[in-house]
């Protein structure tokens, strides 16, 4: 369960090339020197020495988890439906419970939320609330957005991660795509683009629709993506931050938000050694309660997730043994 390796895939890819092009897939493309990897490359974008051509392959930063659950002596399986454990500086998967099991990921959608909103919009864009983007369930999380208020993406996406808000997560989604409908398609899109393959989304907040999973890995792969932009790392860190605002009446007035995640606001407290930079939680009845987090062993960065716990004690519970297991 390690990162693919750059020489093999090269030879693989060459090898295939000559497959297809001796098969004739499709309409034959005549290449004088077919098994010359430097012409193909012109062609196929493949790596060649002799040629100077490179391409980055998708996986080649990345942890890959094969279907069989790699388990633990010091990890609690039972504790949740779905856990994983990635080194990132490794490439490897630590551990993994579940973790191309379609469960339902809560308010940690919001991290794909943040990402495409992120990529599509800029933190300058203003918008004004309406009413329509703050009917929501009874009991949803909010950041306590009101009708009139106006503000900017920036402190929209604080609370979205830090309060959780799905008001917040409506308002991003009408911003960016005129609708959350077409936000979601979206946002369907730019998580294929980084290969999770194994998840629908149909809203930008996470409230529960049978037609709205992910999976642990595909998970992993968006949180991954979203972490290379600096200013997602900076919103997922923060314990709290002031949002700014203009009301109907064109006064300016702030909102307080504190963060959700027990790590970061105190309630709980990591294992001695490990840095727990930051992340999003998710709780709802059907996704049971849910965490995505990004730590760090000195210079050492890691990912772990823990879908459908029973309750905020076995979460947290299962989320320290797996920092835990970062020491060893």
């Amino acid at each position: 369960m390690k990162c693919t390796n750059r020489k093999k895939r090269t030879k693989f890819a060459g090898v295939f090339l000559s497959f297809l092009l001796l098969c004739g897939c499709g309409q034959s493309t005549p290449l004088e020197n077919a098994y010359d990897i430097s012409e193909s490359s012109k062609l196929f974008g493949l790596y060649s020495k002799s040629s100077g051509i490179s391409s980055s392959f998708f996986a080649e930063e990345l942890c890959i988890a094969g279907t069989e659950d790699l388990l633990r002596e010091g990890i609690t399986a039972s504790l949740s439906e779905g856990a994983g454990l990635f080194d990132l500086q490794e490439c490897t998967m630590k551990f993994g419970k579940n973790v191309h099991e379609r469960l339902y990921p809560a308010s940690t959608t919001k991290i794909l939320t943040a990402y495409v909103a992120l990529k599509h919009g800029k933190l300058t864009d203003t918008a004004t609330v309406t009413e329509a983007e703050l009917q929501l369930e009874a009991g949803s999380s909010t950041c306590g957005l009101s009708a009139g208020d106006t503000t900017t993406l920036e402190h929209l996406l604080y609370g979205l991660i830090l309060s959780s808000g799905n008001d917040a997560a409506n308002v991003i989604a009408d911003m960016i795509s005129g609708s959350s409908q077409e936000f979601a398609k979206l946002m369907n899109e730019e998580a294929k683009k980084i290969g999770a393959t194994n998840s629908h989304f149909v809203n930008p907040h996470g409230l529960q629709n049978p037609e709205h999973y992910t999976t642990v890995y595909d998970m992993y792969l968006i949180f991954h993506t979203a972490l290379q932009n600096e200013e997602f790392e900076k919103i997922i860190s923060s314990q709290n931050h002031t949002g700014e605002f203009t009301n109907s009446a064109g006064e300016s007035f702030t909102k307080e938000w504190t963060t959700t995640n027990k790590f970061l606001n105190g309630e709980k407290t990591p294992p001695e050694g490990i840095q727990v930079v930051g992340g999003k939680t998710g709780t709802t009845s059907d996704a049971g309660n849910c965490l995505v987090l990004y730590s760090k062993k000195g210079e050492n960065p890691y990912i772990s997730i823990v879908f459908k716990a029973e309750g905020p004690d076995n979460l947290y519970a299962e989320m320290t043994e797996m920092l835990e297991e970062i020491l060893k």
